[in-house]
């Protein structure tokens, strides 16, 4: 028989994504991410462990084909991967338990000088633009900025403290989590190809390939993302003179997987460290702050198109949609899941949907229900 035959009229790899697969879609993610919002303490070390499995799994797969067991692989990998978190994390422990006791007194100077720029670019501005002076701009901000880092800032910072100490044990799950998925995943995917029908048999486990790719092109692309802005940062700070150039990069780049959100607060943590070390130089505030717009330009227009871009086939429009609605649902790890979740949803009602509009399919399907229907009866007639 004809492939193109036994496929239908509209093959369901053909379609492209209508409104009610759209709709589906939007629908979809925005009710999962709901339900996703009341076991955050479980949807978090879930997220990690995907990103882990998805920067291991080439590890995993390259050991496999020297002929080890997809079990010891996955053992072997994961031990490692644990080896050197520990050898990382150990040293930096370490440092951070020697500096916590000035952490909160560093935190208020980088404060204040981040106050004293926004001060003084306000003056600067007020001088040139008359109608800003009669406004009063400088002074109403100087009062704001005076209330927001009095008991109130003090207050939420303990509370942020309180919450991500609480959140560290919930992560302890993510390797595990990461070692099962490793050393389990064909498995349970050939458990979920066996409960289908065969008729659907094709095109499910077309949908399981295409989830699998879209997900593991996003987390992959994600952490090149990453090294890529690490390193056009710390280049860009290095010239620029700023210390702690590496350490900058690097929490700039993963600040930045929190879409709009995450690329501000990165740039806002780099340019309180310029003017806290160059008091007397406001210009390396502001070529800080040019640094950070060149990085997201090329970010927008060069690096993501060739690492995310590939990955998520997702109009511009409702992706936009998606993220705010998906901060307002479910906050920050909303901000995170929403488009890797929205994708696998599309590439999941775009599916079913092709199932669902392909009368060959469904034909197939009513038949063999009826074959096997006069099979179990054939011996029960008189």
């Amino acid at each position: 028989m004809n492939p193109a035959e036994a496929a239908g009229p509209r093959s369901s790899r053909n379609l492209s994504p209508g409104p009610l697969v759209w709709a589906a879609t939007i629908g979809s993610t925005i009710l999962l991410l709901a339900l996703l919002k009341q076991v955050l303490w479980l949807v978090v070390p879930f997220l990690v462990a995907i990103i882990l499995y998805y920067a291991l799994f080439p590890l995993v797969r390259r050991l496999s084909l020297t002929g080890i067991s997809r079990e010891t692989a996955a053992a072997v990998v994961v031990a490692g991967f644990f080896v050197v978190a520990v050898v990382v994390l150990t040293p930096t422990a370490s440092w951070l338990a020697a500096h916590a006791v000035g952490g909160e007194e560093a935190f208020f100077r980088y404060l204040e000088a981040g106050r004293g720029v926004i001060s003084r670019t306000l003056a600067l501005l007020e001088s040139h633009f008359t109608f800003l002076a009669r406004t009063g701009l400088h002074d109403a901000m100087n009062r704001q900025m005076a209330e927001f880092t009095g008991t109130r800032l003090q207050q939420q910072l303990t509370n942020a403290v309180l919450g991500a100490a609480a959140w560290l044990p919930s992560l302890l799950l993510a390797p595990f989590f990461a070692f099962f998925f490793l050393r389990d995943g064909r498995r349970f995917l050939k458990f979920l190809g066996g409960a289908v029908p065969n008729a659907y048999f094709e095109q499910t486990l077309f949908m399981i390939e295409q989830v699998d790719t879209t997900a593991r092109a996003y987390f992959q692309g994600l952490l090149k993302l990453t090294l890529i802005d690490t390193v056009c940062l710390a280049l860009g700070l290095l010239a620029l003179g700023i210390p702690g150039a590496i350490p900058l990069g690097l929490t700039a780049a993963v600040l930045a997987w929190v879409p709009l959100v995450g690329a501000i607060l990165g740039c806002l943590i780099v340019v309180l460290v310029a003017a806290t070390d160059f008091p007397a130089d406001p210009g390396m505030v502001y070529a800080a702050i040019g640094l950070f717009l060149f990085v997201r330009l090329l970010d927008n227009f060069v690096f993501m198109p060739l690492t995310l871009g590939r990955s998520l086939r997702l109009h511009p429009l409702p992706t936009v949609l998606l993220i705010f609605v998906g901060g307002a649902v479910a906050g920050i790890p909303g901000l995170i899941v929403t488009l890797p979740l929205a994708g696998v949803v599309m590439v999941i009602a775009g599916t079913i949907g092709g199932i669902i509009t392909n009368p060959r399919l469904r034909a197939r399907h009513a038949f063999a229900r009826a074959l096997r229907s006069r099979r179990v009866t054939a011996d029960l007639k008189l």
